[in-house]
């Protein structure tokens, strides 16, 4: 809907509600009125009717009739008891059997000492009346009068004033019509100026005389100014940017003849420890390594330096320059810290593969070939044989952490959790290493904290951490030692916590016992059979289900590890 048409029916809105106030206001005081005279007059015709009351009851019902004829009124006289003794509008056989009046209310409060009025619709008679009773006679006397006439004065009333309501509707809309098209027009010249701004052409700017139209007219005149200005800036700003556009990936840096630093984009501020507000000194300033001032030097003379390795506060960095034509140099800096770390990451992991994996190939490479080239005893045979099965299965269970651990941190395991009883799976998981606890005398034990025996987690993946966890322990505690399971509530989750009586763990090893194939006693550990990865997959398994893993240890006196595990599925992806 247009502006015209919205003026239009917000005024032939306004005045209908008018209207329809003014009628309902009017309807309600023109009927108060109406009936407080009627009551006042009716009131005045049951004080006269009960002085004219004869002593005699007999003549009653005459006058009564007498008074109806004359005034046209209904009136009804009825006894303190509330029985009708008298009625203008009902046969004289039909009063004896007229209902008693005591709990009308008019006949109620004239009975009490007072006036009393009411509004109804006659059972009797079946038209709406209005009733006075005042005390008189012998109780009451009461007079009722039809509200035909007063209804019919405010119907008369109400077409007067919708009479008035339509002319002044219709001319309020030729008014409210006349008044949207001339604000309408300016409006509309407006829209077509700001599309034309929009469009890059030359908008058409008009002149309504409405002091507030003239206002936004100007108002998007000084707009249009201003853009022409801006985009003229932008356009400027744009052909001096259009050299770094291809190096925004990596952090740029570039500055003017002589050598002021004019763009540094948030990459390379990072890279060289600056914020991003932070003021930049002059660019050969900016480096304190060696290396990378030689570089800015030997640009800012006008030569191409190739990518060279440098070391910025810690990260390894390529630093690459080359000088702009019209003078000033461009410096592009690629952090290659991740990538070197990841290269490290993989020397030192086939370097602990190799290793781990030489010592058995050596002993079964060397039982193997004894046994090849001698034939010892059936006694030497077995034993050489039970070395060789021993070191492959140590291989095996290597093998098996690998895939394990490269299965999980790749993605293509994925925790399906659900509620398992702690104390139960860790029972069962103990189980398995019970003859090699029997045979070291390490008891177990379990302590169950309140509202902490149900742990939401994948059941083959618990199995998992608390074999893991268990194995650790049993090797590291002494004969006669104990192992124990606590669980509680914290922080939303479930706690599981494996505790031991062994030989502890120093403090300068603790952060790095779940790395890949960290160990604190490497001699001890690998005398025990151990793969060096058994807390790594732990680690990746509880991180998995969204959870926490932690180590606390004192030397003498044991270890405890920590695993939180949250509740509910929100925290799986």
């Amino acid at each position: 809907m247009n502006f015209a048409g919205r003026l239009v029916a917000g005024v032939f809105i306004v005045i209908v509600v008018t209207i329809a106030t003014l009628v309902f206001t009017g309807e309600v005081a023109l009927r108060s009125d109406l009936e407080r005279d009627i009551r006042a007059n009716l009131e005045r015709e049951a004080l006269l009717a009960a002085q004219a009351l004869p002593a005699d009851s007999l003549r009653w019902q005459d006058v009564v009739e007498q008074l109806a004829r004359r005034t046209g009124l209904r009136f009804t006289v009825v006894d303190s008891t509330g029985r009708v003794r008298a009625e203008s509008d009902e046969p004289r056989e039909i009063i004896p059997r007229i209902e008693n009046h005591r709990t009308r209310p008019e006949v109620a409060s004239a009975l009490g000492g007072v006036v009393g009025s009411d509004r109804r619709t006659s059972a009797t008679v079946g038209k709406p009346l209005l009733y006075v009773a005042v005390p008189g006679g012998p109780g009451v006397v009461r007079v009722a009068s039809p509200l035909v006439q007063a209804d019919e004065i405010v119907r008369r009333a109400q077409r007067s004033i919708l009479g008035a309501a339509l002319v002044a509707l219709i001319l309020g809309a030729v008014l409210a019509l006349l008044a949207g098209s001339s604000i309408a027009q300016p409006l509309t010249v407006i829209t077509q100026a700001a599309r034309a701004i929009a469009q890059g052409a030359t908008p058409r700017f008009p002149r309504s005389g409405i002091p507030d139209i003239d206002g936004l007219v100007r108002a998007l005149r000084d707009m249009h100014d201003q853009l022409d200005q801006r985009f003229a800036e932008l356009r400027r700003e744009r052909a001096e940017s259009a050299a770094l556009v291809e190096a925004m990936v990596e952090g740029v840096i570039a500055a003017d003849a002589r050598g002021r630093i004019v763009t540094a984009n948030g990459a390379a501020r990072r890279l060289m420890g600056y914020g991003p507000d932070d003021a930049l000194p002059a660019l050969d300033q900016l480096f304190r390594a060696k290396p990378a001032r030689e570089v800015v030097a030997a640009v800012l003379e006008g030569q191409s330096v190739p990518q060279r390795e440098l070391d910025l506060a810690g990260q390894s960095v390529l630093l690459s320059g080359r000088a702009l034509p019209q003078g000033g140099a461009l410096l592009v800096l690629h952090d290659v810290t991740e990538l070197r770390r990841l290269e490290m990451v993989r020397r030192d992991f086939v370097a602990n593969v190799s290793h781990e994996l030489k010592t058995p190939l050596t002993s079964i490479s060397g039982y193997a070939e004894t046994l090849a080239h001698d034939l010892p005893d059936p006694e030497t045979t077995h034993r050489f044989l039970s070395v060789i099965l021993n070191n492959a299965r140590r291989m095996q269970r290597l093998v098996d952490d690998l895939l394990d651990l490269s299965r999980i941190e790749s993605g293509r395991w994925q925790p399906e959790p659900e509620p398992l009883e702690a104390a139960l799976v860790a029972r069962e998981v103990w189980a398995l290493l019970a003859d090699r606890a029997a045979q070291k005398s390490v008891t177990f034990e379990t302590r169950i904290g309140p509202d902490a025996e149900v742990v939401f987690a994948d059941a083959d993946a618990l199995r998992q951490v608390l074999s893991n966890l268990f194995d650790n322990a049993l090797r590291y505690t002494p004969p006669g030692g104990c192992i124990t399971l606590e669980t509680s509530r914290q922080h939303g989750g479930i706690s599981l916590r494996v505790r031991d009586t062994g030989s502890g763990i120093p403090n300068e090893h603790l952060p790095r016992i779940f790395e890949r194939f960290y160990r604190a006693d490497p001699h001890r550990s690998r005398e025990e059979g151990g793969t060096g990865l058994g807390l790594a997959i732990v680690r990746h398994l509880i991180e998995a289900h969204g959870g926490q893993v932690s180590a606390a240890s004192t030397l003498g006196t044991g270890t405890v590890i920590t695993c939180w595990f949250p509740e509910g599925t929100d925290t799986f992806s």
